[in-house]
């Protein structure tokens, strides 16, 4: 029938209506038995229905050249939430099909006006749009200054590291991982930099500058930011996304322009371009045979390789970690010039996964499958039912806050829980008898009743050790599903987890070898050797 929307604080006069719904975390204080039942469920369900919706949009969104440096035309769900506002007006349309009236609170002043602009809203006074807009504005500013001069350190403090680098080696291009060390284990690439020494390594600009310094020490690795350059850094301030007029005025218009907002409210674009420009200046400079890296098919990695394939340079990416159906990004369908954005070779971590990108579209005969380097079998034997519950906490902070919400229930309702920060984005939070922290992953000793997880690879961990699995959904945002379409797991509310982990049934039973591949050391010897690439 139709939909009321209002904003929290425009919630005197309101009318009848049969439920309620918050979007975006907005808190009110309305009556808890006609909050409408099963949102996190709804949420989920909605985001998976918008996905070629947002290949779509990001598919045109990414063919605007200042677009190159965002996240939405990606489809990087990891970071950017334009697909969560695509799945909340799909919920808002479904609720207006249906028989019922709603209400929708919402302070967001863009998603509420992308919502009113739907037939069948009575919508009231929206939030106040300029002072949102000139926030994000101003901070945006203020992190591209930060970024400009953090830059400009980092190339001046790391620059004489070029030496490391002679033309016409392989290189790892990697991320700052804190489990990798100076010369002879990183965390994406194990230990080919032992099996292979003749190998460079090369970090990703986001890796700070003390750690790269450390990474730096066995004498063959550098950081990208020793090719950056002065005027390059400077321009960083003036970085930023502008989508196109007909995108802006489009039927997800504002929406579009809400993304480029909060895009641009932050440093992400300055560190896309500095990212690109000194992997461009470096591909000139040392002219690798060829260029492996972690391969998620982000902005950067899209300039990585059309800038290779100009100077005709191979190129490889590793699908290293788990994806899932949630995370568009591996999709080809956001790419404007299609494979030409994609390395010539993309080396998947085993069969299942490999499957899942020749399903998005990934060409077959670009892939090979080189193995698992991080996940490794004999992850069995880590169920005991007398066991404490194991809370592998998310990069994500808001869900990882969540988690340990849950996790606190749990501790009260007598169970033992472990707790394991994520290793990037580490979250304090105070033990008790029955809650207490751990460094240790499933397989690494102690051995579990249950895995509670949001995002990461510790769900799929869980499954491949016989463990009971169920995945936390929440009311306000996407937790990352990145298990393979042949695996499902319960999924569980924060208010559901007590009786969930009571009730679990029978443990699940998957074979290592359906989803990974041990390493295939002859093919990584080729790949950084011989030229088996048509660059």
């Amino acid at each position: 029938m139709s939909i009321l929307l209002r904003r929290s604080g425009d919630l005197s006069i309101l009318g009848s209506y049969d439920y309620w719904l918050a979007v975006t975390g907005t808190s009110v204080g309305l009556d808890a038995e006609k909050k409408l039942p099963a949102l996190a469920h709804r949420l989920e369900a909605a985001f998976e229905s918008i996905r070629p919706l947002w290949w779509e949009l990001g598919r045109k969104m990414a063919a605007d050249p200042s677009a190159q440096t965002a996240h939405a035309p990606t489809g990087g769900v990891y970071g950017s939430d334009f697909g969560l506002m695509l799945a909340w007006v799909r919920i808002a349309q479904d609720l207006i099909d249906d028989s019922g009236r709603y209400l929708i609170v919402c302070d967001d002043p863009w998603l509420f006006r992308q919502i009113a602009a739907l037939s069948g809203t009575d919508a009231g006074a929206p939030p106040n749009l300029f002072k949102s807009a000139a926030r994000l504005f101003l901070r945006g500013y203020f992190a591209r200054l930060s970024v400009a001069a953090k830059s400009l350190r980092a190339w001046v403090k790391l620059r004489h590291y070029r030496r490391v680098f002679s033309r016409g080696e392989p290189t790892l291009l990697v991320y700052g991982h804190p489990a990798s060390d100076g010369d002879t284990k990183d965390a994406y690439f194990g230990n080919l930099m032992v099996e292979f020494p003749h190998i460079r390594r090369l970090l990703h600009v986001d890796c700070p500058v003390v750690r790269a310094v450390e990474l730096s020490s066995g004498g063959r690795t550098a950081s990208l930011h020793a090719w950056g350059g002065f005027w390059d850094a400077l321009g960083l301030v003036f970085e930023f996304w502008s989508p196109r007029a007909d995108l802006k005025s489009g039927a997800h218009g504002w929406l579009v322009r809400r993304a480029a907002a909060h895009e641009n409210g932050g440093g992400g674009p300055a560190m896309v371009r500095w990212q690109a420009s000194c992997q461009r200046r470096w591909l000139k400079s040392a002219r690798p045979a060829r260029v492996i890296w972690p391969w998620e098919n982000f902005a950067w990695e899209r300039a990585l390789c059309r800038d290779a394939r100009d100077l005709g340079i191979a190129t490889a990416g590793y699908q290293h970690t788990v994806i899932g159906p949630h995370q568009l990004n591996y999709s080809v369908a956001t790419n404007p010039d299609g494979e030409a954005s994609l390395p010539n070779t993309i080396i998947a971590n085993g069969p299942a996964y490999a499957r899942e990108l020749i399903d998005w579209k990934i060409p077959k005969d670009k892939i090979v499958i080189g193995g698992s380097l991080r996940i490794r079998d004999g992850l069995g034997r880590g169920f005991d039912p007398d066991g404490p519950v194991f809370v592998p906490l998310s990069a994500q902070l808001a869900a990882a806050r969540q988690q340990l919400k849950a996790a606190r229930l749990l501790a009260q309702a007598g169970h033992h829980v472990r707790v394991k920060e994520h290793p990037m984005y580490p979250l304090a939070f105070d033990e008790t008898d029955r809650l207490k922290r751990t460094a240790q992953g499933i397989g690494d000793g102690e051995v579990y009743s249950g895995v509670l997880f949001t995002t990461g690879a510790s769900g799929l961990e869980a499954v491949l050790a016989g463990v009971p699995a169920f995945r936390l959904l929440l009311e306000d945002r996407i937790c990352v599903n990145i298990l393979p379409c042949t695996i499902d797991v319960p999924t569980v509310t924060t208010d559901q987890v007590v009786g969930a982990l009571a009730m679990a049934g029978d443990r699940p039973v998957v074979d290592w070898a359906e989803i990974f591949a041990t390493p295939d050391l002859e093919l990584w010897r080729k790949l950084l050797s011989a030229d088996i690439f048509n660059a």
